[in-house]
């Protein structure tokens, strides 16, 4: 039997050994601990630094539209005008076989200052903050109906509920890009938008039935990574499906809690 000397000798060793392996679990809890809360802080400083970046990108964008807009609106309509005014001038001292082909010009050029007061409303942040998302897609599509570039329409379903201004914006944006995309390269004869209003979610369906592309095989344009980009800064899921000589089709799910 062991001496009672002995005991105790092993009784302490093997408290020594309990508390030192207790020291090291705790001191091994406490810097995972500390480590995934750095890690953690890091990525939340990274998506914050992501965010405002671009945020910056946005509103550097969004100045760059309201200048051409103010371009568009205040020096090229103002040529315009004055050209007009020019030919009105002509109209009265021109022969009388020029008539025809003066007003004609008159109406192309009245046409134009139309375009572009359009135009340049689609791309003031300003006046769509003003106008609102329906009415500036409305004045988005009427344009391509005036254009002839294709059938356009426009369906609303639901109540109409209020959303953040600003993300308001950029929904319009995202639209207004897939439109140019659409423009550019689908070959569409008809483009249909949807805006349905929903409990929780404003849900928008935007298709054409163009050429269409293949998803697997594509390279993401510029186009469709600012589409991406927008709707990851408002939190909002989105899809793009698309097939060969089956057009292509927008869905984009934007919450009315999303906070920017």
């Amino acid at each position: 039997m062991l001496k009672k000397e002995e005991v105790l000798l092993l009784a302490y060793l093997i408290g020594v050994i309990f508390f030192l392996v207790l020291f090291v679990v705790v001191f091994f809890i406490a810097f995972q601990r500390r480590k995934n809360k750095l890690l953690e802080e890091r990525y939340l400083a990274d998506q914050r630094f992501q965010k405002e970046l671009a945020n910056s990108q946005i509103e550097i964008q969004e100045q760059v539209l309201k200048n051409i807009a103010w371009e568009l609106h205040d020096n090229v309509g103002q040529l315009l005008s004055v050209a007009n005014m020019q030919l009105n001038v002509l109209l009265n001292t021109a022969a009388k076989e020029s008539h025809t082909q003066i007003l004609e010009t008159k109406g192309i050029i009245k046409e134009s200052v139309q375009e572009i007061r359009s135009l340049s409303k689609v791309l003031n942040n300003d006046v769509v903050l003003k106008n609102g998302l329906i009415a500036s897609l409305k004045v988005e599509l009427d344009r391509f109906n005036r254009l002839g570039y294709l059938n356009a329409t426009l369906e609303i379903q639901g109540d109409i509920i209020p959303i953040n201004s600003a993300n308001e914006i950029i929904i319009f944006r995202i639209i207004q890009e897939f439109l140019n995309n659409v423009l550019k390269h689908a070959r569409a004869s008809k483009l249909f938008v949807l805006l349905a209003y929903k409990e929780t979610t404003l849900d928008i369906v935007v298709e054409d039935n163009g050429v269409g592309f293949d998803t697997s095989s594509t390279t993401t344009s510029s186009g469709m990574e600012t589409i991406k980009g927008r709707a990851k800064l408002i939190n909002a899921k989105y899809s793009i499906a698309s097939q060969i000589g089956k057009g292509t089709k927008l869905f984009l799910s934007y919450s009315y809690n999303s906070k920017k």
